[in-house]
């Protein structure tokens, strides 16, 4: 059996409102050359039915289902560590990619060996898949200089990066995505110290808000959701995010000079009157604010 150049992992639950228009997204891809690896976290609605039906007629997928819901986060690591492609992609049950967004991705990291995230521009549609408003794009990402790619990773707010194309040797390096809520933000931010970022100068990406996404929750019921394990334990420390971000300059292969302009940029986050307002108060993360046209 050939190795297919692209792996694909679509971690889900409960995933039947918008699942048949996410997969028939990637199943018709102008790209052929991948696995499409799918892991049910013991869903209670249609979600498996829909799964068998597609892993039946298509020969690249390849469905695994759990009998306990694990979390959002055990699950994003569970399909990346039975990929076997030399690229790797997130993708979400509920966004849409444009047929050509593999191809493209492709491209990039095919062309570029100092790029080790490609990803397109992205449109925000509403939840019958309408335009609501276009993705801004993150200056410096893709910055031959580590210290301003890890300033415009820090300060990214949507994380769009993240469900990119990556190269998986890279991706292996890092501590993927740990079981707090927030934790893809530590993840880009240890790849921007690894090497560039590269947007497609297209809108191949629809990142679909809904009622039911995960950024609509209440601060418990995403515990739930990224790791029902911690529900209730102590947390000494809410702001886990700054501890990565600290650690990621000590992990990545940086010279003692630019390991310490890090620091600084660091230091310049950590104390900035944001950041220390949500240390010590606890609020309710903000919900898609709808826009006005």
């Amino acid at each position: 059996m050939n190795q297919n150049l692209v792996s694909i992992g679509m971690p889900l639950y409960n995933a039947e409102s918008f699942l048949k228009e996410a997969l028939d997204s990637i199943l018709n891809q102008s790209f052929e050359d991948f696995e499409l690896i799918i892991s049910d976290n013991g869903s209670t609605d249609k979600t498996a039915e829909i799964c068998q039906e597609y892993a039946a007629k298509d020969e690249r997928i390849r469905y695994y289902r759990h009998e306990q819901n694990r979390g959002a986060a055990w699950n994003f690591n569970y399909v990346f560590n039975l990929a076997q492609g030399k690229y790797f992609k997130w993708a979400a049950d509920d966004d849409v990619c444009a047929a050509n967004f593999l191809e493209c991705c492709v491209e990039v990291l095919e062309n570029e060996q100092s790029v080790v995230l490609s990803y397109p521009k992205t449109i925000f549609t509403k939840a019958d898949g309408e335009k609501w408003w276009e993705g801004t794009s993150i200056a410096h990402l893709d910055s031959w200089k580590s210290h301003e790619r890890y300033q415009a990773a820090i300060t990214d707010f949507w994380c769009l990066a993240v469900f990119g194309l990556m190269r998986t040797d890279v991706l292996r390096k890092t501590s993927l995505i740990a079981p707090y809520y927030g934790s893809d933000k530590q993840l880009l931010v240890e790849l921007s110290l690894m090497g560039r970022f590269q947007e497609v100068p297209e809108y191949l990406f629809f990142r679909r808000c809904h009622s039911d996404q995960s950024s609509r929750l209440s601060p418990q019921e995403r515990e739930v959701w990224i790791d029902p394990t911690t529900v209730g334990r102590p947390k000494l420390l809410r702001h886990r995010g700054s501890i990565g971000y600290l650690r990621a300059i000590f992990k990545a292969k940086l010279s003692w000079k630019e390991r310490i302009v890090c620091l600084n940029v660091l230091r310049q986050y950590v104390f900035s009157l944001k950041v220390w307002k949500n240390l010590f108060i606890q609020r309710t993360p903000s919900k898609v604010e709808e826009k006005s046209s």
